[in-house]
């Protein structure tokens, strides 16, 4: 419906606004003593959230100023809003508003990750879990494998190189990367050159520059070897 969008906004402002003046009664019902007590509780709170901040390791995270600063707010509101609560309507109102908060902040969690887990990719390179860590799968030899596979192989190590990865498992991808160059060069030289002067290598397919098949030793050769 279209009005949905506004009443769930006016819903939303209708109880930021009901919270703060719940919390600005709390803050009177404190006092000195108790808003210095809340004060050093968001600090405390902004100064783990920046060390958590810190140590994530996804592209998307938050500045550890950012995360401290909501982490700090969101601790002091909610602390002003629980005394105010006491204040107005009992300290057992203010144990179930509590308690509530607390549900819904699990049940959210629970929800990001779930899908978090949902939309995360499966590398492409087919990276799967072994114990004691991460590791790429067993590959058969490059030079076993037709031009076509090295070129698909190519494309998939380097989306996985992209993603996060325990240094032992990057190592041997970049160590398989490194054989399919050689392999791809060992075919056609002439080839292997104009896939690389066509652009960068982490987005081209060297499949069609390089010849299908490995080249044949001359016969004239070996008939001299022979």
């Amino acid at each position: 419906m279209p009005v949905r969008g506004p009443f769930l906004r006016f819903l939303i402002g209708l109880g930021l606004v009901c919270a703060a003046v719940v919390a600005v009664v709390g803050g009177i019902a404190l006092r000195g003593p108790g808003l210095v007590a809340v004060c050093l509780s968001g600090a405390l709170a902004g100064c783990v959230a920046a060390g958590v901040a810190r140590e994530d390791p996804s592209p998307a995270r938050r500045s550890a100023v950012e995360a401290a600063g909501q982490a700090a707010a969101v601790t002091v509101g909610a602390l002003l809003v629980v005394s105010g609560t006491a204040v107005l309507a009992g300290g057992a109102a203010a144990l179930l508003l509590v308690g509530a908060g607390v549900a819904a902040w699990a049940v959210a969690r629970w929800a990001r990750d779930r899908r978090e887990a949902a939309a995360r990719p499966a590398t492409a390179a087919g990276i799967h879990a072994v114990a004691g860590g991460w590791a790429p799968p067993p590959s058969p030899a490059v030079t076993g494998l037709p031009t076509t596979a090295l070129g698909e192989e190519w494309l998939r190590t380097g989306t996985a190189l992209q993603g996060s990865l325990p240094p032992a498992a990057r190592q041997r991808i970049v160590s398989r990367r490194a054989q399919v160059l050689d392999e791809l060069e060992r075919r056609d030289p002439a080839g292997f050159a104009r896939w690389l002067a066509a652009g960068p290598l982490h987005g081209g397919d060297p499949a069609g520059f390089v010849r299908s098949d490995p080249p044949c030793a001359d016969p004239s050769t070996e008939t001299e070897a022979a």
